[in-house]
C-alpha cells in the first residue's frame, strides 16, 4: 500500500512539474509573439491584447482543472483498497 501512495505522490508531483514547465514555456512564447505581433502592426494592439488575454484565461481554466484532478487523485485515490 505504500509503494502505491509513493508512485500517486511522484505521478502528481510530476504531472503539476510538466503542467507549469509547459505553460511557461508557452506563455513565455506566447509573449513574445504578442511582442512581435504589436511591434510590426501598433494599430492592432488592442484585438491582439484581447485575443491573448482569451487564450490566458483558457490557459488557467485547464490549470484549475489539473488541479481538481490532482487533488481527487490525493484525496480519493482509487488504487488504494482501503
Amino acid at each position: 500500500m505504500n509503494q502505491v501512495l509513493g508512485a500517486t505522490l511522484i505521478a502528481i508531483g510530476l504531472m503539476l512539474g510538466f503542467a507549469f514547465l509547459g505553460i511557461g514555456i508557452g506563455l513565455g512564447i506566447l509573449g513574445a509573439k504578442v511582442a512581435e505581433a504589436v511591434g510590426r502592426n501598433p494599430e492592432t494592439k488592442s484585438d491582439v491584447v484581447q485575443s491573448v488575454m482569451v487564450v490566458a484565461v483558457v490557459v488557467v481554466v485547464l490549470l484549475l482543472l489539473l488541479f481538481a484532478f490532482v487533488f481527487l487523485l490525493l484525496f480519493f485515490n482509487p488504487l488504494v483498497i482501503q
